[in-house]
């Protein structure tokens, strides 16, 4: 039954030339001249939503963007029609008419293209294995290099901050090929991670106020002068991340001018963060932070969902053993707001807890591919999309097929297909929920052009990977 859907999947799209949505309310009309429509309910959740929802509301429990009402009630799909739609016209029918919970009044079956069924999805899984061999592993090599280029002279950089201040100590090591605390955010920029010493006089708040933020207070206002960082700590008792920020760029700048590649590297000026030009190609972000262990954020608590089976009881408390960080950056939910408390909140991050939930199966594998699809198709003017958003997506595809066996190799096509027809269901919405903070959203701060740009572009490219596999060869 579950090689049918995917061939049922296949197939309808190949036949798929246009999409024609009738008004709310009125019944779809069928041409005499075009006479095998398919009716497809049109306000589906998305297909890696996993769960159905109620049609007037624009989100399922999980926070993912479904197709946006405007579409209409009902979809007539026409199998044969002389005129193209546009893409953002597609996506919302696409995604319903891949969907294999759909119901479908007229059903799609030929015998005699049945045995073609297991083939079609083979020769697209051999299509994709053999572009993550080529592109996705030419990809990581050419990165690995840029890395140990770049994080020469991060470290170096780092030593002469830790001469100049004992309490930032460079804690960038490289441990089994892999550099802890780094994050790639793309093939030319980066961000490392600077864990701090020390956080244990301060009581970790998170009431949910500040999206995707938190804040350090005081335990106890006589434990002040105990504290490593007691000029950093305002008069309200919290630990300000702003301050922190700011004493540790003073001291990269000065670190950078006295540094053995200061030939080579530059502070990037107009910005509040740290961030460093190597060779005008490359930029790296380098974040103060406290790494948490052993507790877990309130405004994460709903996670794992009750109803939902993955991850498992002992994943989920790994997951939450391995904790998260706490990054004095920028938060961009917080643009324009003024109070103390809120210029010093610390972002909460959870790099190794995603890392840990996106173990085992074609799981890193399908991620692989999308990073480099995003590298080449999807790197567009206004910066819409980057690597955080394929590994967010990749979570909840996780959740929307639960047990191992949907991450077999034999699956990659599918779960690679679901998550670009979410990815574009998000756009068109232009909104991405956090994995564990359903309440901050990703694209938050995005130029609604640029989202729709990415939405046309990704159309497009998953239209070309569903139709034509070989396709990926020239991708």
């Amino acid at each position: 039954m579950r090689h049918l859907r995917a061939w049922l999947q296949r197939y309808r799209l190949a036949r798929l030339e246009s999409f024609e949505s009738d008004p709310p309310g009125r019944p779809p009309q069928r041409s005499p001249e075009r006479p095998w429509g398919l009716r497809i309910p049109g306000c589906l959740t998305s297909s890696t939503t996993g769960a159905f929802a109620d049609k007037r509301q624009g989100r399922t429990a999980r926070g993912i963007p479904r197709p946006p009402p405007h579409f209409g009630e009902t979809l007539l799909v026409q199998f044969r029609a002389p005129r193209p739609v546009s893409p953002p016209k597609l996506a919302p029918a696409l995604a319903a008419a891949l969907d294999p919970t759909a119901y479908c009044e007229t059903p799609v079956y030929n015998p005699d293209l049945c045995p073609n069924m297991i083939a079609a999805q083979a020769k697209l899984v051999y299509h994709l294995n053999k572009y993550y061999n080529e592109k996705c592993q030419a990809r990581k090599a050419a990165i690995a290099k840029t890395i140990r280029e770049v994080c020469k002279v991060v470290s170096d950089v780092l030593k002469e901050v830790e001469v100049q201040e004992p309490r930032f100590i460079s804690s960038l090591n490289e441990m089994d090929n892999r550099y802890e605390g780094l994050e790639v955010i793309s093939p030319t920029e980066f961000e490392v991670v600077l864990y701090l010493n020390q956080m244990g006089v301060f009581n970790f708040v998170d009431d949910g106020s500040l999206p995707g933020c938190a804040v350090l207070k005081l335990s106890d206002g006589r434990k002040r002068s105990m504290s490593l960082w007691v000029e950093f700590i305002t008069a309200s008792g919290y630990l300000s991340a702003r301050k922190i920020r700011s004493r540790f760029q003073t001291l990269v700048a000065q670190a950078v001018d006295k540094c053995s590649y200061r030939d080579v590297v530059k502070m990037v000026a107009d910005t509040s963060e740290v961030k460093l030009r190597i060779r005008d190609r490359y930029v790296v972000q380098i974040t103060p932070a406290f790494k948490c262990t052993g507790i877990w954020p309130r405004s994460a608590a709903h996670w794992p969902l009750p109803h939902i089976p993955w991850p498992g009881p002992n994943r989920v408390a790994e997951v939450k053993a391995e904790g998260f960080n706490l990054l004095s950056k920028e938060c961009h939910s917080l643009a324009g707001k003024q109070s103390s408390a809120e210029s010093d909140a610390w972002v909460l991050q959870f790099a190794e807890a995603e890392n840990r939930l996106q173990m085992g199966g074609c799981r890193k594998k399908c991620l692989s591919i999308l990073k480099t699809l995003r590298d080449r198709h999807l790197e567009l003017p206004g910066q819409p999309l980057n690597n955080y958003h394929m590994k967010t997506l990749v979570s909840y595809e996780c959740e929307k097929h639960p047990r191992e066996s949907d991450w077999d190799e034999s699956c990659l096509g599918d779960r690679l297909n679901g998550i670009l027809l979410q990815l574009i269901s998000c756009l068109q919405c232009r909104r991405c929920p956090h994995y564990f903070l359903p309440n901050l959203d990703l694209f938050q701060g995005k130029p609604h052009s640029a989202l729709e740009n990415a939405a046309k572009q990704t159309w497009r490219l998953a239209r070309e990977i569903l139709t034509n596999p070989k396709s990926l060869e020239k991708l």
